[in-house]
């Protein structure tokens, strides 16, 4: 039997439910007012610092909300970095003579609105990738509490120090950090790490399982060890977007990344294991092998 006959019986296990489509998009809710809390409270202390201005002018004076002035002026932190010291300026004050000067009185409060609009501009950025770090999470999630439930100890390699981690009691939200898994089975070693740009393939992918320790994956091996295309098992593609009008999308863009995959370890007479995986309609996070 093929091996993805184990998930897929009917065409009915591709279709999501209505219950997990409003699930994921509260889910996609709540961690754009999650990314948007930085935001609101850069806002109030703006508004603390602004509101000590008698006037629109005065604003240049304060050295600390310069920075702001020049979100508030719609530059972003990324064009920033491309301008020099006077465009900055020219910048503000064109905010301050256009905008916050006819505002009168209420020259604070357009202030905060046009720079929580570049903000808002800044966190839809992000929200473009956040149905993929939710899955991401949710799918490392299922990954460990495999692990927990059937005994097995593991490591986890922390994304911002690229540390390795042992197992520990409480492991509440350390999906949020994590970047790599690693265990032992049977004497053989399992580490699937995310979002890894494969030399062989030279794109970067969801889910790469390596038949390799944690040890041997460290900041001195990791290179050498991800150049050798023999140390790789499997490769899965990761979808979380949950819009049904985007569906098709998905299975188009897993398919054509998978397809370079297999294409790119012919070339070297290597074949492993793909995989897609995605929210199937119970809400169950599950492995559709044999894509390719």
């Amino acid at each position: 039997m093929k091996s993805y006959l184990q998930h897929l019986k009917t065409y009915e296990d591709l279709i999501t439910s209505y219950e997990a489509v409003r699930a994921g998009f509260v889910a996609l809710a709540l961690e754009k007012n999650r990314r948007a809390t930085p935001f609101v409270e850069q806002a109030r202390a703006l508004k603390i610092i602004a509101s000590t201005a008698k006037n629109p002018s005065e604003l240049l004076t304060i050295e600390d909300i310069q920075s702001a002035l020049l979100t508030a002026a719609g530059i972003s932190d990324k064009a920033a970095v491309h301008l020099q010291t006077q465009d900055k300026q020219d910048a503000i004050q064109g905010l301050v003579q256009n905008f916050l000067e006819p505002a009168g009185e209420n020259f604070v409060e357009e202030l905060i609105y046009r720079f929580l609009l570049t903000r808002g501009d800044t966190l839809g950025g992000s929200m473009r990738n956040a149905g993929g770090a939710i899955a991401q999470r949710k799918f490392s999630r299922t990954l460990i509490s495999t692990l927990r439930v059937s005994g097995r100890s593991y490591e986890w390699l922390h994304s911002l120090n690229n540390q390795w981690a042992t197992l520990t009691e409480n492991d509440a939200d350390i999906e949020l950090y994590l970047r790599g898994l690693s265990w032992q089975k049977d004497e053989q070693c399992r580490t699937p790490i995310f979002n890894l740009t494969v030399p062989a393939v030279r794109n970067n992918i969801d889910s790469c399982l390596l038949n390799c320790s944690s040890t041997q994956i460290n900041k001195k091996q990791a290179k050498e060890i991800y150049q050798n295309p023999n140390n790789y098992l499997a490769f899965g593609e990761l979808k979380g977007g949950i819009d049904p009008a985007g569906a098709d999308e998905h299975w188009k863009t897993a398919r054509t990344a998978l397809i370079r995959i297999h294409s790119a370890f012919a070339t070297i007479n290597l074949k492993p294991e793909l995989f897609l995986s995605e929210q199937l309609s119970k809400g169950k996070w599950q492995l559709k092998s044999g894509i390719c």
